[in-house]
């Protein structure tokens, strides 16, 4: 009987073992995966606040960054971090940025494809589409989203609040919205020439 139990503990021993060394061995995959992803990212610093936390025996100051993360060809992403130090933050908004990237169609591949609005909260905001030529027409938090994003020509407005989380919030939940003639064309069992052609077609009669 004691042998059993000896072999059983043994076998239960051996099985955590494995599922440690398991679980070590994918977050060291996932480590390098992020690495080599983060290769090539543009990461831009919005903002940095200090915080307070009021405890027993007073206030515990530390740090809210706000990061910005993209490609610069069409996928952008945004993540906000605490911690005591600087440094830790912003490791920790870049890591959230990074897990909530989004892709976004451009046109060309240096802007919008239609004009587009988003909100939220008291944040509001436009983005139109822009020729050649034109720039990042944008201020504070929107201009990082678009460097990180890839988009060269871009006019933009914010009506309301200036706060970053909502402004960046707002800006995130037009990207969103933006859609290509191919996605277009594809829900609709139309051809791009169709869906472009339709909309030459109402600027001219306009």
């Amino acid at each position: 009987m004691a042998r059993n139990e000896n072999s059983a503990a043994g076998g239960e021993g051996e099985r955590r073992n494995r599922d440690r060394g398991e679980r070590r061995d994918r977050g060291e995959n996932r480590e390098r995966r992020e690495e080599r992803e983060g290769d090539d990212l543009v990461e831009k610093l919005v903002g940095i606040n200090r915080v307070a936390k009021v405890v027993k025996g007073g206030r515990r100051f530390g740090f809210a960054a706000i990061v910005v993360v993209g490609d610069a060809k069409g996928r952008v992403g945004v993540g906000s971090g605490k911690a005591r130090e600087v440094p830790e933050a912003i490791r920790k908004a870049t890591e959230q940025a990074k897990r909530s990237m989004i892709r976004v169609p451009l046109r060309e591949g240096r802007t919008l494809h239609h004009d587009v609005f988003g909100h939220f909260g008291a944040g509001k905001v436009v983005l139109r589409a822009a020729p050649p030529g034109t720039g990042i027409i944008a201020g504070g938090p929107m201009r990082a989203i678009f460097e990180a994003l890839g988009v060269a020509d871009v006019v933009t407005k914010s009506v309301g609040t200036s706060n970053p989380h909502n402004m960046i919030k707002a800006t995130f939940d037009a990207l969103t919205q933006c859609v290509s003639p191919r996605s277009v064309a594809a829900r609709r069992g139309r051809r791009v020439s169709d869906i472009l052609g339709k909309r030459e077609g109402e600027k001219e009669a306009a």
